[in-house]
């Protein structure tokens, strides 16, 4: 079971507007519901806050936000976007009742719920002001205290405003490019860690900063897309390539195409390219380049060879160990 608790809040009665939360909300909501193909992933509720008659209370948040970590679900997650709050006394989520910074929802009390609840994977992902705190007690300087399975990803340091740029928040705007595939690995398969890895790589160092903690023993996948190879296709690589180093001996035979063929060249081999075609795909996914040529066609047709880049001979090890 996946539980995804999503919280949008553009209203507050006592304090300034937001613009990009609630669509902001909708959007992950979206993206989680479904994988790639369409199958069930995250069972969602659902919380936006868009006017006086649709407001989203500190009661609600805490309480639902008890749900979802009171269980041994598989993946717990909740993600807000909305006001953000940070003083003496820890950071605050602010619900659209807040009438000040500590009457909301104190991080350090969902950090404990954190703490305690049995789910195999704990996600929290902030974009709100000041989140960079989550996570780290008050009283604990600036030293991160996270169970065993948690994980926490933020729009910005605990000093820092997350901001929105065309309607939209920053952060999330990444984070759903990312969950969309952006940060997909080779098998598809989207992770916290991948998140936070292209979420860095898109903000610079004058921009608001990402925050990620976490202690886990390996990274749980959120979502899963079309893989960039099929998974058949990627486990013939230790057939291909039988150790490190092997270099795949190429020839005119491999290369389905007429043109181009000097005289006396001879003609293409059907299971040879066959073979061709699976080298060049993984050739697009960085994982075999050709050696001394600058493309696969003329690796082939000046009977050259392929070879594994680095990537390529780190699959190679997970397939021979049969961890894919």
């Amino acid at each position: 079971m996946r539980k995804a608790l999503i919280v949008g809040i553009n209203y507050y009665e006592h304090g300034n507007p937001l613009f990009g939360c609630v669509d902001d909300a909708h959007a992950v909501k979206a993206v989680l519901e479904r994988h790639g193909d369409g199958s069930i992933n995250f069972d969602v509720q659902l919380f936006t806050g868009t006017g006086p008659s649709d407001t989203v209370t500190r009661a609600q948040v805490k309480d639902y936000t008890e749900k979802l970590f009171s269980d041994d679900s598989e993946i717990a997650l909740l993600y807000f976007a909305g006001h953000g709050h940070i003083e003496s006394s820890g950071g605050y989520l602010l619900a659209s009742d807040s009438s000040r910074g500590d009457e909301g929802v104190s991080l350090t009390e969902i950090l404990a719920l954190a703490n305690k609840s049995k789910a195999k994977n704990k996600i929290i992902i902030l974009d709100s002001c000041h989140s960079g705190i989550a996570g780290t007690p008050p009283d604990s300087t600036d030293n991160a205290i996270l169970s065993e399975g948690l994980t926490i990803l933020t729009a910005s340091t605990k000093d820092q405003y997350a901001t929105e740029e065309n309607g939209r928040g920053v952060f999330t705007t990444l984070l759903v490019d990312a969950l969309n595939g952006v940060s997909a690995n080779l098998l598809g398969d989207i992770t916290p860690g991948s998140i936070y890895a292209y979420i860095d790589q898109s903000l610079g160092a004058w921009e608001q900063r990402p925050v990620f903690k976490t202690n886990v023993k390996s990274f749980v996948s959120l979502r899963e897309v079309q893989p960039s190879v099929q998974l058949d296709d990627l486990r013939r690589i230790a057939e291909f390539f039988p150790s490190a180093g092997y270099e795949v001996p190429l020839d005119p035979t491999f290369e389905p195409e007429m043109k181009g063929r000097s005289d006396g060249m001879p003609d293409p081999d059907p299971e040879n390219t066959r073979k061709f075609a699976i080298l060049q795909k993984l050739n697009r996914v960085n994982l075999v380049v050709p050696v001394d040529a600058p493309h696969m066609w003329h690796a082939a047709m000046e009977s050259k060879a392929c070879k594994l880049t680095v990537l390529g001979e780190h699959y190679r090890r997970l397939i021979e160990r049969g961890r894919i």
